[in-house]
């Protein structure tokens, strides 16, 4: 076992969120020292052979509020220059609850 895999630790919390053909996990790990950082992982099936890519980023507490600036100024300047309808992927929703999930177009990244 290398060192990579040292580093992470224990997982203190998870959340799945499926969208689309795409799944991301937002993981809050714990190191050694017991300080906590947020591991970001998109998985999709690959077509072809089924198989399941994953793409992960590694953010520490130390950059929390300037990745969240950033993701909001980017979301806001998208927003801001075309439309963005948001799909629900909620299966237990109707089309018209959907819908207005969809509608409301509060982003929010307040941590």
């Amino acid at each position: 076992m290398g060192d990579f895999e040292n580093r992470e630790r224990e997982e203190v919390h998870s959340k799945k969120v499926r969208a689309g053909k795409r799944t991301y996990f937002f993981d809050v790990k714990a190191t050694r020292s017991n300080d906590y950082y947020i591991t970001i992982t998109e998985s999709k099936k690959r077509l072809e052979d089924g198989v399941f890519i994953k793409h992960k980023i590694f953010l520490y507490k130390e950059d929390f509020e300037k990745f969240a600036e950033g993701l909001k100024e980017t979301v806001d300047y998208i927003k801001a220059n075309q439309d963005v309808v948001e799909k629900r992927y909620e299966f237990s929703e109707t089309p018209e609850v959907a819908k207005a999930a969809a509608d409301d177009d509060d982003f929010s990244f307040d941590i």
